[in-house]
């Protein structure tokens, strides 16, 4: 039977901890692991488009050239994809020490300028498992999201889009980019490799379930 393996952006879901004590998996988790089930036995991917998450993966490169420009750094987008037993992830930016992952931001609404909504953000959004995969796949020991604030291109907004929450090229790169990192941690590494443990236990029954039937 075909193990589960979990991509690095998906990894909150599996480390989503269930409300009760007896319960090895959270309700979350087992609605993440049918997800996966159906699209391998139906053979579909699910598609989001959204102009926010047009602009994260098509101009993602902008955001990197702002935070060459703000660092005085060279960095340049990773175009690897890595693999273990169960972990799979392409990261943004690897370093010698460290793996860097950028997110763009919509607008200045939404772009956490503060450290303290930063570090809500990546909570609330499951990035810290996100980086903590990435550190497992590329062993280095620290990792860090770079929230980016670039202007938003004329393809993605609509006439009646405010502009001047979307046109930043005026402000200092400096005050456009806002930082959350992490140091690695064996402990919390035993941890995810228990959790898929018992995840791909439950993916396995569900998988043999649906291919039954």
């Amino acid at each position: 039977m075909k193990n589960l393996k979990v991509r690095c952006s998906s990894l909150h879901k599996l480390m989503t901890n269930p409300r009760g004590k007896t319960e090895e998996l959270s309700a979350t988790t087992k609605t993440w692991l049918k997800e996966l089930v159906k699209e391998e036995v139906f053979g579909y991917k699910p598609q989001l488009n959204t102009p926010a998450i047009n602009k994260g993966i098509d101009y993602e490169n902008l955001s990197i050239d702002l935070l060459n420009e703000a660092t005085f750094k060279s960095f340049v987008k990773n175009e690897e994809r890595k693999n273990n037993d169960f972990l799979t992830g392409e990261a943004d930016i690897v370093t010698e020490d460290e793996i860097i992952d950028v997110k763009s931001s919509w607008s200045l609404e939404t772009f956490p300028a503060f450290e303290e909504d930063a570090k809500a953000s990546v909570k609330k959004a499951g990035y810290e498992w996100q980086l903590r995969g990435y550190m497992m796949l590329w062993n280095k020991p620290k990792a860090s999201i770079k929230y980016c604030m670039i202007s938003t291109p004329d393809a993605l907004l609509k006439d009646w889009d405010n502009q001047s929450i979307h046109k930043v090229d005026h402000i200092e790169p400096t005050k456009r980019i806002s930082s959350v990192s992490f140091e690695r941690d064996e402990a919390i590494e035993e941890k995810i490799i228990e959790r898929y443990e018992v995840a791909n236990r439950y993916y396995q029954q569900y998988l043999k379930e649906l291919t039954s039937k």
